[in-house]
């Protein structure tokens, strides 16, 4: 095939894109290749240089997507008026959601060595979900509450907690015995925020 049918696509771009998830659904981090992809999308293996100079261009574009929707994820169900305790649930519930059904897709989000750490689309989309744990962090009330920078260790814990808990459960870790059966809120402290 000549890079000539890449033209069939309309947005090439989109497609190795769509091409990557795909491959990370169903085989696994592995498995993701830039050939793999060109296939994937129909196209000559060498189309994908029009649009990402290396494999971790491509991958930057891949978990810059997948932070789309992990934030998306984080949000599920929410009414606009949502208090921020309810904001909190369905965020750490819909971060070990996407964890446990996007496994591959979770673990190249979070892998430094495969994609490149200055990629401004990367670095926006994970600063929306970093955002969601700020805003559920916020005013939290616990034995940090006094200190200076108590929403900021706030986050932190939250993050910790959660991503934690969420590769646990998508490496199958949590799968044996009476693990199998806990969710996030089986083990993660309550809090109440100040109004």
């Amino acid at each position: 095939m000549t890079d000539q049918g890449t033209y069939h696509h309309g947005n090439l771009k989109e497609a190795l894109v769509q091409a990557g998830l795909d491959i990370l659904e169903q085989q696994g981090l592995a498995a993701l290749t830039l050939r793999a992809c060109a296939v994937r999308a129909g196209v000559s293996h060498t189309a994908p240089k029009n649009h990402f100079d290396n494999l971790a261009g491509l991958m930057s574009a891949i978990a810059a997507r997948g932070y789309q929707r992990l934030t998306q994820s984080m949000q599920t169900g929410l009414p606009p008026n949502a208090s921020r305790a309810d904001r909190r649930q369905a965020a750490l519930g819909g971060y070990v959601d996407f964890a446990r059904e996007n496994a591959g897709l979770f673990e190249l989000m979070f892998s430094r060595q495969r994609t490149n750490s200055d990629d401004p689309d990367l670095l926006h989309d994970a600063g929306r979900c970093f955002e969601v744990l700020r805003d559920v962090s916020e005013g939290l009330v616990w034995d940090k509450s006094d200190t200076p920078d108590a929403a900021l260790r706030a986050q932190i814990m939250h993050w910790s907690m959660v991503h934690g808990f969420a590769q646990l459960t998508a490496s199958g870790k949590l799968n044996k015995g009476d693990m199998k059966d806990l969710n996030i809120f089986d083990v993660f402290p309550q809090f109440d925020y100040r109004t």
